[in-house]
């Protein structure tokens, strides 16, 4: 219920109005009040006030949060352990080295559009790479998202923002299709468990922690599924073994994949070989871990030996220097040139929608197509003759 009165300012005979708004409170049940000042007429107050009565009623009273406060409870209520890591890690670099510095004390509500332009033109003058304001503009965008949810404000001032700068284009980096056979090979001939866990990433797609976080119970041998639900932090692994397994990246990380019949033989002979090590190191082996790709006592492949046997065997087959996770974009190439489809793809890689993976893939992609064109019109000359 809203009640108006008019009056008159402070050394001006002009008359200007108030609305005063008396509502239930939904949690304490106890009445509050709110007014504003400073109308020119009363139908301008009405109109404010039932503007302002349909907000409270719709929940999307706004309140004067700031912008630091909200940010705060925005990371430890909403992001952390919800996201990965190294995700929860990024957001608040973002807030603490670049939005809060830049914003100080501004209220949440007061984030203009025009402001928010200014600040990410502000990053891009400090010669920041146009993905690391993208990456700053990601967190800004996605609290403002969740603040809008909330209630806590009407728009996302992050919407429309132009993010100048070219995007440097990212040589997709991957092992091609005729070199694989001899990195497998060299793999084998340099450790039995290296070659296994390889061949994993390039059957499926998986990332680096998420293969080394697998355990038996997520794989289905019979039904030739893999279930991928956590990530394996190598970082917390050596310094706290209890805290070793975290989150997958995203939400849309956790999946269900299929394997080939061929892979599933391997993990089949896997599991023998690793019985076997239980058998000889009985209590030295880590039962508690179940882990599939691991050392021969069970326990988990640190990074250090990864990364040093990757480098070691691509040099033994005379490939050039590839990170690990190079092995999960082959995956993706094998798939493209099998014919498999952007929104499958999409599924068994856990990205969050299919641009990501077209955006990634879309030269590949560009490539495989020209060349089944290129096919297709010499079958073409051969029909026409």
């Amino acid at each position: 219920m809203a009640t108006f009165h008019k009056y008159k300012k402070k050394g001006s005979n002009k008359d200007f109005w108030e609305y005063r708004i008396y509502y239930q409170d939904p949690i304490t049940r106890k009445t509050r009040e709110k007014s504003k000042r400073g109308f020119l007429g009363k139908t301008e107050a009405k109109l404010a006030a039932e503007n302002e009565e349909r907000r409270i009623r719709e929940g999307l009273e706004i309140t004067d949060e700031s912008l630091k406060i909200w940010l705060e409870t925005w990371l430890l209520e909403y992001k952390k352990g919800t996201v990965a890591k190294n995700t929860f890690e990024i957001h608040e670099r973002n807030v603490k080295n670049h939005i809060i510095p830049y914003f100080k004390n501004i209220l949440l509500k007061d984030v203009k559009p025009l402001m928010y332009q200014k600040f990410i033109n502000h990053l891009t003058k400090l010669e920041y790479s146009k993905r690391t304001v993208e990456i700053v503009h990601g967190t800004m965008f996605n609290s403002f998202e969740k603040a809008k949810t909330l209630g806590k404000i009407e728009k996302n001032p992050c919407v429309g923002v132009e993010i100048k700068g070219e995007k440097k284009e990212q040589e997709l980096q991957f092992i091609e299709s005729e070199h694989i056979s001899d990195f497998l090979k060299a793999s084998y001939e340099y450790g039995y468990i290296y070659w296994m866990f390889y061949k994993l990433l390039i059957e499926t797609g998986m990332r680096k922690g998420e293969a080394a976080a697998l355990q038996w119970m997520d794989v289905d041998l019979k039904e030739q599924t893999i279930n991928i639900n956590k990530s394996l932090d190598f970082k917390e692994a050596s310094k706290n073994p209890d805290e070793m397994f975290g989150n997958v990246k995203t939400y849309h990380s956790k999946r269900v994949i299929t394997i080939s019949q061929a892979l599933a033989n391997d993990l089949r002979f896997h599991q023998k070989y690793q019985n076997q090590n239980k058998t000889i190191l009985n209590e030295n082996y880590h039962f508690d871990l179940n882990l599939v790709l691991c050392r021969d006592d069970g326990n988990y492949m640190p990074k250090s030996s990864l990364f040093n046997s990757f480098s070691r065997i691509l040099k033994k087959c005379g490939l050039s220097s590839l990170p690990i996770h190079s092995l999960r974009h082959t995956h993706a190439v094998l798939q493209l040139e099998a014919g498999t489809d952007m929104k499958y793809l999409q599924e068994r890689l856990g990205h969050g929608s299919m641009q990501i993976t077209a955006d990634v893939y879309s030269h590949i992609s560009k490539t495989i197509e020209k060349d089944r064109m290129n096919k297709f019109e010499e079958y073409m000359k051969n029909v026409l003759e």
